[in-house]
């Protein structure tokens, strides 16, 4: 079994992956109630708490499965918190020493990349490579807090950029119009909430679209515009309307991501198998269904990561380190550093 370790910002995470079997296990310890304090994550914070509860969880990991079966260390080696990448690189270090068993390190964005495919796997364990292959050529959009972009991956699982953002990331400028609202953080599900009861019509915020022959996203002219929307409102008139100005700025966001991926779709003229989703706003139902049906539209599947894979965990970390070609094993003492960047 491979075990993983994600510590890439606020999530301490483990889990243990079969190859012959799926995931046969995950612990997380979520560091949201502590951050939303602050409005946002504190990297020193964040670090500590990875301190703090990396011990604990691999006890857990111990009590349900024992160490035994594991023959392979993973873990998170960036993009990321420098101090947080840093605890879950040591510990990995640590463990694969003790053990005597290999190391490898994992782009947490690869790990995005693949986690669609770990449904595909669990229901089938055996026949995996085969119907992973039936589903190649792939297009992707990955939608974190961090990073927005566009992917494709090939017969050999090869992945490249097609695009990205150039400026904020969709989950960004979802948690900043939260905070720009006054609803806290994280911003992308309390505007979700809230924009289930308003009209994604009522405010007329840009797409950031520009030409059709581009592909990159931008998001910093929709942050603007909800903040000089705002200024324009009297206090009690934004409370009034807040499930309208929610759905309204989620729809701008969606409607984006939408048109990008769509125009992905039609470049290649029905090159694509499936198209991917992942990330963490990908757990973002409009998002999801609207997708849903650019896929049904194209005749092809929509892979979407599961609920529990969107955000960063240690499941996707695992499954990358066994399906990624990429992933070579790397000495303990002689390697393995921080990854910076997104490194696809």
């Amino acid at each position: 079994m491979i075990l993983a370790i994600e510590s890439s910002c606020d999530e301490t995470a483990l889990a243990l992956f079969d190859p012959a079997a799926g995931i046969s296990g995950e612990w997380i310890h979520s560091q949201i109630a502590l951050h939303g304090r602050y409005g946002g994550v504190v990297p020193d914070l964040a670090t500590r708490e990875h301190l703090r509860n990396l011990g604990p969880l691999l006890e857990r990991v111990k009590e349900a499965h024992g160490f035994a079966g594991i023959g392979q260390v993973a873990v998170t080696h960036g993009p990321g918190l420098a101090g947080c990448l840093a605890i879950g690189v040591a510990a990995a270090k640590s463990l694969s020493l003790a053990w005597r068993v290999p190391l490898t390190g994992v782009n947490h964005l690869r790990g995005h990349v693949f986690s669609p495919f770990i449904a595909v796997h669990a229901e089938a364990p055996a026949e995996f490579d085969a119907r992973m292959a039936a589903l190649l050529p792939h297009l992707g959009l990955v939608v974190s807090g961090g990073n927005t972009l566009l992917f494709t991956l090939d017969a050999e699982r090869r992945i490249t950029v097609v695009s990205s953002t150039r400026d904020d990331a969709a989950g960004e400028a979802l948690d900043k119009g939260a905070k720009l609202l006054g609803l806290g953080y994280p911003g992308g599900p309390l505007i979700e909430k809230r924009a289930l009861k308003g009209d994604p019509k009522a405010f007329d915020f840009p797409r950031g679209i520009g030409p059709r022959s581009d592909l990159g996203f931008s998001f910093s002219g929709l942050k603007t515009s909800l903040r000089y929307q705002l200024e324009k409102m009297k206090p009690e008139d934004v409370e009034a309307r807040m499930d309208d100005l929610c759905a309204s700025y989620q729809q701008a966001v969606v409607d984006a991501l939408v048109r990008k991926t769509t125009l992905a779709l039609e470049r290649e003229g029905g090159a694509f198998r499936s198209l991917g989703l992942s990330g963490g706003v990908a757990n973002n139902q409009t998002l999801r269904a609207a997708l849903g049906r650019v896929a049904a539209a194209g005749g092809i599947p929509l892979l979407a990561a599961q609920a529990k894979h969107t955000g960063d965990n240690a499941g996707m970390i695992a499954f990358a380190a066994w399906v990624d070609p990429t992933v070579r094993p790397v000495e303990p003492m002689a390697g393995l550093g921080i990854e910076p960047g997104l490194a696809l």
